[in-house]
C-alpha cells in the first residue's frame, strides 16, 4: 500500500473541493453524477449534472468539483463505460438513499471532539483482560440508533463492561438486519444514524471511559448492493468461501484490493477514534502470498498506535483453534492482539444445558474421548484453552486445533464467553440461554467465565437474562434473495434437528421487533439480581485481576461429572489466588477445597460455607473464596 493509497482513505470528498477519485481498472471511460446534496429533496433527477473523469494511472480516475461546489455536500455516483444505473462509490462514507442510491460527502473533520486526554480503554492497557460488550445496536433499544444506544451507556458503566463491541455499522440493504451482509465497508449504515452519529457514540462511550471496538467483515460482501466487481478486481475465482469468489488478496489487483481493506480499518481508528475491531470469520480470509493480509493489516495497525499515541487493538474470529493467530508478526504469526474462542461457549452452554446436538457432540464428552463427561471436557477448554487443540472434531471427522502454550502465551488472548449473537441467533428461534436454564444456574456459567484468565465477552442483555430472543432478522428487497435465505435458515436448522416450522421469518418485520431488548424489566426479578450478579463478577475481577498478563498454566480445573461438581483454581502470579466453586448437581453439596478461605462472593450466601475439607453450596450456585 503506496502513501498516495493511505491518503485516500482518509481525504474522501468533503467541504473545500477535495476531489473524488474512484479506482476502476476495468473501465474505458468513468464519469461522476453529481448535484449538491438535499435532503428533503424528492426528485434528484433535476439537479444531476454529469462530468468526465481523469484517468490518473494505475486504474484511478479523478474528478476535481467545480467552483460552484465549494462547501457543499455532495451527492454522487459513477457511471462506468456509459452503463446505468449509475453506482455507489466503493469508497462511500455515507448512502443515505440506501445501497443501490448515490454517495454523499462526508468531511470528517468537522466534528467536534472532546476526548483529547483519551488514551484508550482501561487508561491505556487496551482490550486484554478488560470486559468486552457485544451489542447491536438496531436491537439495543427500541429507535434502534447510534444515538438512542448512546443513552444506554451508563448501564454498562454500571456493569463494569470495559469495551463495547457493535456488530456491523457498515451499509447493508434495508432499515433492519444483522449487518453481516453489508457492501460498503466505507460508510456508516444510515438507518442507525449515519458517520456522524458514530463519531458522537464514539465520544460520549470515551466520556464514560468506555472504549469502542467496531466488527468489521472482510471475508465477503452482501448479495444485494455489492458492486465492487464492476469496478475492478475485487474477487477472485481462484479461491472459494461459503459465499462465493473470495475476496481477492493474491490475485492479480490484490495489492489495490488490499489497499482497499486496510485503508478502511485505519480510517475507523483515526476518523472515528474507535479502539479496536472485531475482524468476521477470519479464516474465510483465503491468502497464499509470501505474507498473509492479515500480518500486513496488524503491522499498519501498528504503525498508526505508534503515531497516535494510543492502543489499537484487532480481534480475530477465528474457527482455526491455533494460537498462531495472535502470534507477533515478527515471529511469523498474524499479529492479531486476541482471538474468540468458541470452544469456551461450546463447553458451557454443554454443561449447563445438556444439549449435545451438531457441532457440541464432542463437548459432551462420553464415548471415543479421553476427557469423560461435559464437566471433564469444560476443565480441559479453562485449562488448555481448546476442546479441539490437534484432536479428533467428529462434527468436521478430522483432527482440528493447535496445542496452546500454556506457559508463555497471555491468557487473555483468548475471548470467552456464555453467549454471542451467533450462538443465540442461530438457534431456530433465537432463544438465549435463560430460556433453558434457572438464573442461579447461568450465574454459575457467568462466574467461570468472568473470572477466569481468558478476556470475557457478555452479549447484549446477557446480563439481566433478557426475556427477549434475538431473532435472525433481514431487510432485503430482491425476492429471489428473500426465498433463499429462508430457504437457507431451514436447511440449516435441519442438521440441528430443529424443525422448520419453528423458524421465525427473518423478513418479518415483527421478528426484528421481538429482539430488541426490555429495558423495562432490568429492575424487576429475577433480572435485577441476575444483574446485581454480573456485576459483581466484574467488579471481583478487576481486584483479583488487575491489569497484568495471565497464564493458563496458573489455572487448575477440577471436575465431577457423576455428582455434578466444578471447580476453577488460579494463582496468578503476583495476585492473590483464589477459586470459582459451583454445584451443578440437584442437591446440596460440599464441594472438595483444601486451602479455602472468605466467600468473596457467592449467589445464596445463606446456604454456602467453608471448611477445611470444601465448600458447601446449595443446588446450581456458585461462589468465588479465597484461597490459602
Amino acid at each position: 500500500m503506496s502513501a498516495d493509497d493511505g491518503l485516500r482513505a482518509v481525504c474522501r470528498p468533503g467541504a473545500g473541493r477535495a476531489p473524488i477519485e474512484v479506482w476502476a481498472p476495468l473501465a474505458e471511460h468513468v464519469a461522476v453524477e453529481w448535484s449538491p446534496a438535499v435532503p428533503e429533496a424528492t426528485d434528484r433527477s433535476r439537479q444531476v449534472r454529469r462530468d468526465d473523469m481523469t484517468a490518473v494511472g494505475d486504474g484511478w480516475w479523478r474528478w476535481e468539483p467545480p467552483s460552484e461546489a465549494a462547501d457543499a455536500t455532495l451527492d454522487y455516483a459513477f457511471v462506468l463505460d456509459g452503463a446505468e444505473p449509475a453506482l455507489p462509490d466503493p469508497r462511500s462514507a455515507w448512502q443515505p438513499e440506501g445501497v443501490h442510491g448515490p454517495s454523499r460527502s462526508f468531511d470528517p473533520s468537522h466534528f467536534g471532539w472532546s476526548d483529547d486526554g483519551w488514551r484508550g480503554p482501561r487508561d491505556g492497557h487496551g482490550v486484554l483482560g478488560g470486559v468486552v460488550y457485544e451489542l447491536h445496536v438496531g436491537t439495543f433499544t427500541p429507535e434502534g440508533t447510534l444515538d438512542a444506544a448512546a443513552g444506554r451507556l451508563d448501564h454498562l458503566v454500571a456493569l463494569g463492561v470495559d469495551v463495547v463491541e457493535l456488530m456491523p455499522l457498515v451499509a447493508f440493504p434495508g432499515r433492519w438486519g444483522w449487518g453481516y451482509d453489508g457492501v460498503d465497508l466505507y460508510a456508516v449504515h444510515d438507518g442507525y444514524g449515519g458517520p456522524e452519529a458514530l463519531q458522537r457514540f464514539v465520544d460520549a462511550a470515551h466520556a464514560r471511559g468506555l472504549g469502542v471496538a467496531l466488527d468489521v467483515v472482510h471475508n465477503h460482501l452482501g448479495a444485494s448492493g455489492n458492486y465492487l466487481s464492476r469496478f475492478g478486481p475485487y474477487f477472485t475465482q481462484g479461491h472459494h468461501t461459503p459465499w462465493g469468489a473470495a475476496v481477492n488478496l493474491d490475485d492479480a489487483g490484490a495489492d489495490h484490493v488490499r489497499g482497499f481493506l486496510v485503508d478502511s480499518v485505519l480510517r475507523w481508528f483515526r476518523d472515528f477514534h474507535v479502539d479496536a475491531l472485531r475482524l468476521d470469520a477470519v479464516h474465510e480470509l483465503k491468502d497464499s502470498s509470501p505474507r498473509h493480509y492479515l500480518a500486513e493489516l496488524s503491522d499498519a495497525v501498528t504503525a498508526l498506535a505508534a503515531e497516535l499515541g494510543r492502543p489499537l487493538d484487532l480481534v480475530a474470529e477465528s474457527d482455526l483453534n491455533d494460537t498462531m493467530m495472535v502470534t507477533p508478526t515478527a515471529e511469523g504469526g498474524r499479529g492479531m492482539t486476541a482471538q474468540w474462542d468458541d470452544d469456551v461457549h461450546h463447553a458451557l452452554h454443554v454443561a449447563l444445558t445438556g444439549e449435545r446436538q451438531g457441532y457440541y457432540a464432542d463437548f459432551a464428552g462420553g464415548a471415543g474421548r479421553d476427557e469423560g463427561g461435559p464437566l471433564a471436557v469444560l476443565a480441559k477448554v479453562l485449562t488448555r484453552g481448546f476442546l479441539h487443540d490437534g484432536s479428533h472434531s467428529s462434527f468436521r471427522n478430522r483432527a482440528w486445533g493447535a496445542p496452546v502454550d500454556r506457559e508463555h502465551l497471555d491468557a487473555r488472548r483468548l475471548l470467552g464467553y456464555l453467549q454471542t449473537h451467533d450462538q443465540v441467533g442461530n438457534r431456530a428461534v433465537g432463544d438465549r440461554i435463560s430460556a433453558t436454564v434457572t438464573p442461579a444456574r447461568q450465574a454459575v456459567g457467568a462466574a467461570l467465565y468472568l473470572l477466569a484468565p481468558t478476556t470475557p465477552m457478555v452479549f447484549m442483555g446477557e446480563e439481566w437474562a433478557a426475556s427477549t430472543p434475538w431473532q435472525f432478522f433481514t431487510g432485503f428487497e430482491e425476492d429471489w434473495l428473500v426465498e433463499a435465505v429462508r430457504a437457507g435458515r431451514r436447511a440449516e436448522f435441519g442438521l440441528h434437528g430443529w424443525a422448520s416450522d419453528e423458524v421465525p421469518d427473518p423478513q418479518d418485520p415483527h421478528t426484528r421487533d421481538r429482539s430488541v431488548l426490555r429495558w423495562d424489566e432490568v429492575d424487576d426479578e429475577p433480572h435485577a439480581r441476575v444483574l446485581r450478579w454480573y456485576s459483581a463478577c466484574t467488579a471481583l475481577r478487576r481486584v483479583l485481576l488487575g491489569d497484568q498478563p495471565t497464564r493458563l498454566a496458573d489455572v487448575a480445573v477440577r471436575a465431577d461429572d457423576a455428582d455434578g461438581w466444578v471447580v476453577l483454581e488460579h494463582r496468578p502470579a503476583g495476585r492473590a489466588p483464589y477459586a470459582v466453586v459451583a454445584n451443578l448437581g440437584a442437591e446440596p453439596r460440599e464441594v472438595p477445597l483444601a486451602g479455602g478461605g472468605a466467600v468473596l462472593l457467592a449467589w445464596d450466601l445463606d446456604a454456602t460455607s467453608v471448611s477445611g475439607t470444601g465448600v458447601t453450596l446449595a443446588p446450581d450456585t456458585a461462589a468465588v473464596v479465597a484461597l490459602a
